[in-house]
């Protein structure tokens, strides 16, 4: 024991980390994850960078311990001598990894009824497998809003199995009857010696009412390794009892998180909807709005203002929604995605600090489109600046978590001393993005902190 850090100890059951031990990733690709020979020099490429800017020509990549050490002039790359690998990228476009700001890495891929009843262990195997795919999909960082994903990041980090990045929030924090609230009717009420229901115990969601029982749920957080915290400040779409019109937690309870995350170096997200909610997380000191569909011009001035980010999801009534058998969330969702289309125009035309996510949440056969689901935000805005807000625009948005950021480093940008997360793209981002929507036949090259995780250029190295 004396080699395991403090966190890595609490952060998660051994019984849990033991599922993982000897578990090898399926090989899905035709040259699974290796680490170059050397520094690695990437050749005959087009860069976009993560800034949104126009893509540039006559490049090249040099990549050695994980990071880019350089950009050279296509001439400077010609004539470098170079003890290790070659890559002739074919004229291709190589770009940052994307940056999914809103995923739930152990409960995209299983159904809410499976979460609630199957053993804890086949739920981490499936988010496992999950992750693994989340990678081939060229998304090399989530930032997890809500879930036990402690465990899954270890054994993605240390190399047991495949997967992005996770930079995670923990169980997300709701007040009684708020949209993190998953018990049964016949577990009302509770009493002071009701034990936690299964969700609590597996550290999907906890519940806390008042400052005192927030404060302690997310100093919890924090214990276990969380690098933000996410609350639940309003109803939703999807719930059994919280109206998506609800306002949850009081100023003075949404601050104590606040505070207790600040005091850690980093910050809360919440969750919520209408412009009541939103302008009384942002007076608390919230710094991220997650969805916010439903929200007035108000409460984005307040959000362009104070600096705030917008964590936006492109929830329209398409291929990708949800599907409801009742009339009253049907017209919850119709709201929702109404709201959509007005706060992208909204956030753009406020300034406001816009991220991407999809909140792909207990719908096993909506992973697939999570590259489908940037590709439409040319919708409403131009593809570079999409592209941008998928890769760098997040990255500054995982800066939020300071001293707690579980990877020193700088991600989304493709610039010397980032973190090489890079994809090699059969496609012209200028043009469109739907080439993202079919990532098994256009991402040619997917690389994690150096390490080639899908090589399918076919070529020779010298």
């Amino acid at each position: 024991m004396a080699d395991l850090s403090r966190r890595h100890f609490l952060g998660g059951s051994a019984a849990v980390l033991a599922l993982f031990t000897g578990l090898r990733a399926p090989q899905l690709v035709a040259e699974p994850d290796r680490q170059p020979r050397g520094p690695l020099l990437l050749t005959g490429l087009r860069l976009f960078d993560g800034s949104g800017g126009a893509l540039r020509d006559g490049l090249a990549l040099r990549i050695e311990e994980g990071r880019i050490t350089a950009i050279l002039s296509a001439e400077e790359g010609a004539r470098l001598e170079l003890e290790g690998e070659r890559i002739d990228c074919g004229g291709r476009v190589v770009m940052p990894g994307l940056i999914d700001a809103h995923w739930h890495s152990t409960l995209a891929a299983i159904t809410q009824a499976a979460a609630m009843t199957a053993d804890v262990g086949y739920i981490h195997l499936v988010a496992a497998r999950e992750a693994e795919r989340t990678l081939l999909r060229g998304v090399t960082t989530v930032r997890d809003a809500g879930g036990p994903s402690f465990a899954l990041k270890r054994a993605i980090d240390e190399g047991l199995v495949a997967g992005p990045r996770i930079f995670p929030s923990g169980a997300m924090i709701s007040q009684t009857s708020g949209h993190g609230d998953f018990r049964m009717r016949h577990e009302v009420p509770r009493g002071s010696t009701t034990p936690l229901n299964e969700i609590e115990r597996q550290g999907v969601a906890t519940i806390a009412d008042g400052p005192a029982e927030v404060l302690r749920r997310t100093r919890e957080q924090l214990m276990l390794g969380a690098s933000q915290i996410k609350l639940m400040a309003g109803g939703g779409v999807a719930s059994t009892y919280d109206p998506l019109d609800s306002t949850q937690y009081r100023e003075e309870e949404l601050r104590a998180a606040v505070e207790a995350a600040e005091d850690w170096g980093t910050y809360v997200m919440t969750h919520v909807y209408t412009p009541r909610g939103i302008q009384r997380a942002i007076r608390a000191g919230v710094r991220c709005i997650e969805h916010g569909q439903l929200a007035d011009e108000e409460s984005v001035r307040m959000m362009a203002g104070e600096g705030v980010w917008w964590s936006l999801q492109p929830f329209l009534m398409d291929e990708d929604a949800n599907v409801y058998p009742d009339e009253a969330r049907r017209e919850s969702q119709r709201l929702v995605s109404e709201g959509t289309v007005r706060a992208y125009a909204l956030a753009e035309r406020f300034g406001v600090k816009t991220a991407w996510g999809t909140d792909i949440l207990f719908s096993p056969q909506n992973t697939p489109s999570q590259g489908r689901q940037l590709a439409k935000l040319t919708r409403f805005y131009d593809p570079l600046t999409v592209l941008a807000m998928a890769t760098g625009n997040n990255g500054d948005l995982l800066g939020l978590s300071g001293p707690r950021s579980p990877y020193p480093g700088r991600l989304g940008r493709i610039e010397e001393g980032a973190l090489a997360d890079l994809l090699v793209v059969d496609g012209d981002p200028s043009q469109g993005l739907d080439f993202l929507a079919d990532p098994d036949t256009h991402l040619r090259l997917i690389m994690k902190g150096g390490r080639i995780v899908k090589d399918s250029l076919g070529q020779t190295r010298a």
